[in-house]
């Protein structure tokens, strides 16, 4: 619904309401939400109930049955989410008194609540333990499903790029005939890849042993996209003692020899149960494991919505258009990256009652902890 033609007023109404849905997972009645306003002039029970009842015809709210409150609908948490993924901006009602009495817990944007990119020392503490002893963007992905997972009470995914799934262990070089090398990589990953190489010029085994020597002691542990770019600039910086040896290794990479492997990339998901836990209607819980437990599905999903050239978080509520049975599900998620280049995608699917603004923050945090975690040393 465009802001023009929501009134203040009806903001923070629905602020209200969709805060205490979150908290309690029960349709808001507007005695409920009357109880907030108590004290504020204008804002009668018979108010409210109008004003719910224009929500309701805008479509930001509706009415699972004739006797029961109003359930925020897809497009009012859209709605929510702009508002507090923008920093410069409050709902209207900010600061106003009337809505300190929302249930504990609940950072209420509409009474001044955390910010956007703020996030309590405890969870950042939190946060930082859970990553205690990470070493690799392996362990990286594999821990942050686990612990998006934990915090979100949803599903956590982590999914790596195609490329970052690509870091080095090792490779090896041998010869078959003229013109013809055996490249066999090996990544941390443990994905064993093998390439017959047509080179332009003949290799001797010497400088197939010199250039797989080479690779190993200086890029072990190094994402194998950043390799290619590096030898590349110092065959244009090392001095002519060592130029013979880098275009050896420079027509070995121009070949494929750190091509990225066919297979997909690797993605790993915890939480499932979660989900599962969370949804009691019978049918659409076997149509919803049947959308999440395709991991391609998954891989389709995070790649559509989550742009890795992008540092923000995004987040889209209601997942219908990727499958029915995801309509009530929301995704928050956010490039991770290393050095410049993308190590892949995190990210929180769990149902759309979710404390937005807590999960986007860790979200967020969790995605820059990659750089500071998995630190490529400088030459």
């Amino acid at each position: 619904m465009p802001e023009a033609r929501v009134s203040p007023r009806e903001r923070l109404v629905l602020t209200a309401i969709i805060e205490l849905y979150i908290a309690t997972g029960e349709p808001v009645a507007s005695q409920a939400v009357a109880r907030l306003f108590a004290d504020r002039e204008g804002l009668s029970s018979a108010t409210l109930r109008n004003v719910m009842a224009a929500l309701g015809e805008a479509g930001l709210l509706e009415q699972p049955h004739t006797s029961a409150g109003r359930v925020p609908t897809a497009a009012a948490f859209r709605y929510y989410v702009e508002q507090i993924t923008q920093p410069d901006r409050m709902i209207a009602g900010a600061q106003t008194p009337g809505l300190d009495a929302m249930p504990p817990g609940v950072p209420s944007l509409a009474s001044g609540g955390l910010g956007p990119s703020q996030m309590s020392e405890a969870r950042r503490e939190q946060i930082e333990e859970s990553f205690a002893g990470v070493a690799s963007s392996n362990d990286y992905l594999e821990r942050t499903s686990h612990v998006l997972a934990l915090l979100s009470s949803g599903l956590g995914v982590a999914l790596a790029s195609s490329t970052a799934s690509q870091v080095l262990e090792h490779i090896h070089f041998s010869r078959l005939s003229t013109g013809r090398v055996l490249a066999v990589l090996v990544t941390q990953a443990g994905a064993v890849q093998d390439r017959v190489l047509a080179l332009d010029r003949e290799l001797t085994h010497v400088e197939l042993e010199t250039a797989a020597r080479y690779l190993n002691e200086n890029f072990r542990g190094w994402p194998i996209e950043r390799i290619r770019a590096e030898v590349a600039r110092r065959v244009q910086l090392e001095q002519a003692a060592y130029q013979q040896m880098l275009a050896s290794i420079e027509e070995l990479c121009r070949k494929g020899a750190l091509a990225g492997g066919e297979a997909g990339p690797a993605i790993f998901v915890d939480g499932m149960a979660n989900l599962i836990a969370a949804e009691v209607d019978r049918e659409r819980l076997r149509q919803l494991l049947v959308a999440l437990e395709a991991k391609q599905r998954l891989v389709e999903l995070l790649t559509a919505y989550v742009d890795g050239r992008q540092q923000e978080v995004r987040v889209v509520v209601g997942l219908d258009e990727s499958s029915p049975a995801m309509q009530d599900l929301v995704l928050i998620g956010a490039p991770a990256r290393l050095g410049g280049a993308s190590l892949g995608t995190v990210a929180v699917i769990a149902p759309t009652r979710i404390q937005y603004q807590e999960m986007i923050q860790a979200v967020r945090y969790i995605a820059r902890l990659s750089e500071r975690l998995l630190e490529v040393p400088a030459d």
